[in-house]
């Protein structure tokens, strides 16, 4: 396989639909581009002519990393019970309240969180919505390890937790919820570093009862830099990519300023 590349866009601290309407632009980009190389297959093969690897469909990987100002958000397989506050009473404390179109219940996005956006194109890499997710959650595990962190998964349980198998001491450490399209991923998982704990209190955090929520701050007594997280996470990512389909994946970085278009 040829070696494929990962632009990589940090988009500082940005509103959750602001992030949201750029994530769908990209997405549509690649959309685009993949129906006009399943047009041109087509006609090859109408005209008796050899067919390309989905590897030449002009489709592009993204990873956009950022942080949300504070917002809960519903996914499309949600629960209303699930929000314990009434959403004007958010809005006064300042917490925006959204329903958006990811996989997976209800979270909360803040200040002090790594939240990555992965938008690849998975038919480049592998079919498999459920390696996808795994390959999220190994990145995550991979990167806490370093922190002397000991993180799992829990089974039927997506994202990356701390004992998961002992009563009362299961804790959460990072949210996952992904949408894809034509094999085109968008959301992805938001971890928490130095995050503010108090705001899971409004929430049944992805619908989990009895589970609590922590923190690499809370696990290590320390705050941790986020540049410094994003950095080790990407490596962690591109690293179990590259892995994952057996070639090179390489992140370049790209000045957000320059590409984003609102």
């Amino acid at each position: 396989m040829m070696a494929q590349t990962i632009y990589v866009q940090d988009l500082g601290l940005i509103p959750y639909t602001d992030a949201w309407a750029y994530q769908e632009q990209l997405l549509h980009e690649n959309l685009q581009a993949k129906m006009a190389f399943y047009a041109s297959q087509k006609q090859l093969l109408a005209q008796g002519k050899s067919t390309a690897s989905p590897l030449q469909a002009n489709t592009r990987h993204y990873v956009l990393l950022c942080e949300h100002p504070p917002v809960i958000t519903l996914g499309k397989n949600g629960k209303e019970s699930h929000l314990l506050a009434h959403p004007e009473y958010l809005r006064q404390m300042g917490i925006e309240y959204i329903h958006t179109n990811r996989g997976g219940d209800i979270t909360f996005h803040g200040p002090g969180q790594l939240v990555a956006y992965p938008i690849l194109d998975l038919e480049k890499c592998f079919t498999d919505i459920g390696k996808y997710m795994r390959l999220l959650e190994q990145s995550v595990i991979d990167l806490l390890l370093e922190y002397g962190i000991s993180a799992t998964r829990s089974p039927g349980e997506t994202g990356v937790w701390l004992n998961p198998d002992i009563p009362h001491r299961a804790r959460k450490i990072c949210a996952m919820g992904v949408r894809c399209s034509r094999w085109i991923t968008m959301h992805g998982l938001a971890l928490n570093v130095n995050t503010d704990l108090h705001y899971f209190d409004y929430i049944i955090p992805c619908g989990i009862q009895g589970k609590q929520v922590t923190s690499m701050q809370r696990e290590t007594g320390k705050a941790i830099p986020l540049a410094e997280i994003k950095s080790k996470w990407l490596k962690h990512f591109c690293k179990r990519l590259s892995e994952a389909i057996d070639d090179d994946v390489w992140a370049v970085s790209l000045s957000a300023a320059q590409e984003m278009h609102h």
